[in-house]
């Protein structure tokens, strides 16, 4: 498919030692490097409670280096948004350097607010930051009794902060599209560190669609510290000498950093009409996921050499012509010998292809690390400079025999500038970007503005999606809501009226499991839950493996900050004057968590909320995790209509997930002034256009119906004009709310019944359209709309159920079923359901 150029107009960031994008690009110019100790109270732990010898890591670290972003709080003036100052202030940094970047990417492209059509898609790893890991450890030692609760609440833990910083996946996108006036949406997602490349495609097609005129895209990586050094030693995945040394053949692991990024993107043809300066023109994206593959967290050629293909596919060029290619190389010696053998394979056919990394200058920054590549080559292109990779004059072995050519020293880039960057992540997930410089002509032929042109809104451009508007399908539901155990079950709560409870338990179904069954039990319960469903909606639907997309809401799990809250409970000890001797303290940690293995490293990593899907389904189309609080769901729902409907895929599960029936959830919930009863919920969704369906002999569920105008029969939500709130029979469950009325609102069009709050639905009144509708914190309000698929009688009455006779033969078994006597224990048996 053609992949209208894209323009680079602007750029911002917060990053080690550098603070704006041009003294970014100086730092690397220079072959300077910026990893150092952790800085003082980062971890909010002494360093001698964290750090352990190599052989002896079991919830300890070997290392504090790493890339730390300095200084900060010493330029960021959080007057000029459209926030009040306090309220920014009682927020993470996190927040703040998304607000910051986002700002300074908007400045450079001569944009100010408010800006109508402008949207944001941030890249953030869904872990608790430090400041909601310490709200979450404030709620749990508030509940513990006094004077243990007192002791312990001394120090930094005697004030709560503020209740916000428990939603640190989603609210940072929405609250800095709010503080900056972009009026086109704002959203997270999580695609572990592929996800800032993944975020630029998705800006991209917003702008292919005509939906939005400009684009901010990016990504902010800035978890807990502690949790990243522990949990990345607890994989071995850690360098034991402190050194990010991409490519060298005695590489010994990553060192891993924090910070942000961004870029400001328009339509090319648009940003030279408008005369903004044009720092790089993107020319095609490639996504995808690993499928199968050799594990959750082992790099595959094959993945990562599909996204490579993907991407130059779309961009209408060959391998050949890029001149410098950024990788994702982090210095782990399988993971860059992977990479070194995929790339091989895609630029074979030429003679020299200069490498890099910028990881040798900044470390690993996680989500971020996409966008450092892509800023690295922006100051490359318009400098006309190649890098050097700080520490490969040693080159890896898997690099002799081919093209690949690591730059130990800068040199001059002569002729047509053309690049490429990579981003991989754990889970499988592949991205590949194609950038080169507009025409061949250095960035300073395109004349800057005199002043910002925003004042004038650009008129708005409505495309068709390629094909036409193609009707899609959902052609399949698979649900864990509340106490239910399937689909059914949610069903007959729906349309019988029956109410359903927290999630007690958690039934993983082991037949064909492709996870070591250990390994689950150490995985955060929301992603079982929506593993299971998933695994039900497909049981009756094919998938193409390469063109199936997998797409999750979801948000923080605060029952991740337990383990950071494991480490800290002898510095708490000590600081209260109480006993922190080996075994006191072993009995308190205990009772947070279980020491950190691997198994429960990977267990809690938030993306694979999607990639344990693609995993287990053996999916190879992009896979990533999206946040946009209780409209996480609804958001999922629209990316992955557009694929469908576009033709970049045949098929595409869309999930949400939470588990908010705990603490921290509901300490959040109250101090926020939101009173819902919290719930326990995971739907999945299977799409397909409605041609495909019927070829393929699916049921239509639904349909999405997103032109259609005036009031839909139905309104499934917490609209005021609801018949039916799904939160009155499962709580609130807050990241899958919006899908669980999506789910709500598909069935109810499928048994041509409406649901009514307390009672059975109402089959008298035939609701052919529906819409679905969620305001989540932040807002705006989001809304999905439905029409009617295949009918489906609904049957009221109690649910059918499983009767078995036995015996020892024919006549024992009929003996059986007159008497009424069941059992299974027989070899001859008889099965009613009824």
């Amino acid at each position: 498919m053609e992949f209208e150029p894209i323009a680079v107009v602007g750029r911002g960031c917060v990053l080690p030692d550098a603070l704006d994008p041009d003294t970014f690009w100086d730092n690397i110019a220079a072959g300077r490097t910026s990893l150092s100790a952790v800085p003082e109270g980062r971890w909010r732990l002494p360093r001698h409670w964290a750090m352990g010898p190599v052989d002896d890591h079991l919830d300890r670290t070997w290392t504090d280096v790493g890339g730390y972003v300095r200084g900060f709080e010493s330029v960021f003036d959080p007057s000029g948004f459209r926030i009040a100052p306090e309220r920014i202030l009682s927020l993470d940094p996190l927040f703040h350097w998304v607000m910051y970047g986002v700002r300074q990417a908007l400045t450079e492209a001569g944009r100010e607010g408010p800006l109508p059509r402008a949207g944001l898609v941030l890249g953030n790893l869904s872990y608790p930051t430090p400041s909601g890991a310490a709200f979450a450890e404030h709620v749990w030692l508030s509940a513990q009794r006094p004077p243990l609760r007192d002791a312990l609440l001394t120090g930094e833990l005697r004030e709560r902060p503020d209740a916000r910083n428990r939603f640190s996946s989603g609210l940072p996108a929405r609250l800095a599209a709010r503080a900056l006036g972009l009026g086109a949406g704002a959203w997270s997602l999580d695609a572990a560190c592929a996800s800032s490349l993944y975020a630029v495609k998705l800006a991209c097609d917003r702008l292919h669609d005509g939906t939005a005129d400009l684009m901010v895209a990016g990504a902010v990586s800035r978890a807990d510290p502690l949790y990243l050094h522990v949990g990345f030693c607890g994989l071995s995945a850690t360098s034991r000498t402190g050194r990010s040394r991409p490519f060298h053949r005695d590489a010994d692991g990553l060192v891993h950093g924090e910070g942000a990024g961004f870029v400001a993107l328009m339509r090319l043809s648009e940003a030279r009409a408008a005369r903004l300066p044009v720092l790089g023109v993107i020319r095609g994206v490639g996504l995808s996921n690993d499928g199968r593959g050799t594990g959750l967290i082992s790099p595959s050629e094959e993945g990562q050499v599909r996204a490579m293909r993907l991407a130059y596919d779309a961009a209408g060029v060959a391998p050949g012509t890029v001149s410098l290619v950024e990788c994702h190389a982090t210095g782990t010696p399988v993971g860059d010998a992977v990479e070194a053998r995929g790339m091989a394979r895609v630029f074979g056919a030429g003679d020299d292809v200069p490498i890099g990394s910028v990881k040798s200058n900044v470390g690993h920054l996680l989500a971020s690390a996409g966008v450092a590549g892509l800023l690295k080559v922006l100051g490359a292109l318009r400098a006309g400079v190649r890098p050097a990779t700080l520490g490969a004059q040693r080159p890896l072995e898997a690099l002799a025999g081919t093209p690949l050519r690591v730059l130990t020293a800068p040199e001059p880039w002569s002729g047509p500038r053309r690049a490429a960057v990579s981003a991989f992540g754990f889970g499988g997930t592949n991205a590949h970007l194609v950038v080169d410089l507009p025409d061949g002509d250095p960035v300073s032929a395109v004349p800057r503005p005199a002043r910002p042109a925003a004042a004038v809104p650009a008129p708005a451009r409505v495309r068709e999606s390629p094909g036409g508007r193609t009707p899609v399908a959902i052609v399949a539901v698979g649900a864990r809501v509340g106490d239910g155990t399937c689909t059914e079950d949610f069903r007959r709560a729906v349309l019988g009226g029956e109410r359903r409870g927290p999630a007690a338990e958690i039934a993983v179904e082991l037949r064909d499991l492709c996870f070591p069954p250990l390994a689950l039990q150490r995985t955060v319960r929301h992603q079982l839950l929506v593993l299971e469903a998933a695994r039900e909606a497909v049981r009756s639907v094919s998938l193409p493996r390469e063109r199936t997309m997998v797409v999750v809401g979801m948000g923080v799990d605060p029952e991740v900050a337990r383990a950071g809250a494991r480490w800290r409970v002898p510095h708490w000890l000590e600081q209260a004057g109480l006993s922190a001797t080996a075994a006191s303290a072993g009995l308190a940690r205990d009772a947070f968590v279980p020491p950190m293995t691997a198994e429960g490293v990977v267990g809690s990593m938030p993306n694979l909320v999607a990639n344990r899907i693609s995993t287990q389904l053996d999916l190879a189309g992009p896979g990533f995790a999206v946040s946009a609080e209780e409209a996480s769901g609804p958001v999922a729902l629209e990316l992955a209509a557009r694929a469908v409907r576009s033709g970049e895929v045949d098929a595409a599960l869309v999930g949400a997930t939470d588990l908010s029936c705990e603490a921290v959830h509901r300490a959040a919930q109250r101090e926020l002034g939101r009173e819902d009863e919290p719930g326990d919920a995971a739907v999945v969704l299977v799409l397909k256009s409605l041609d495909t369906a019927r070829k393929d002999g699916d049921t239509v569920v639904a349909l999405l119906d997103e032109d259609s105008a005036g009031a839909p029969d139905m309104v499934i939500g917490d609209g005021p004009d609801a018949v039916f709130d799904p939160a009155s029979a499962f709580g609130r469950a807050h990241a899958a709310y919006g899908l669980v009325s999506v789910a709500v609102a598909a069935l109810s069009l499928q048994h041509r019944a409406v649901p009514r709050p307390g009672g059975p639905a109402d089959t008298a009144t035939v609701a052919h359209t529906a819409q679905a509708v969620v305001t989540p914190m932040e807002g705006p309000t989001a809304r999905v709309r439905l029409r009617a698929g295949d009918a489906r009688p609904w049957l009221r009455g109690p649910a059918p159920r499983l009767h078995v006779f036995s015996g020892a033969d024919r006549r024992e078994v009929l003996a059986a079923l007159e008497s009424g006597a069941e059992s299974a224990t027989g070899p001859a048996r008889l099965a009613l359901v009824a």
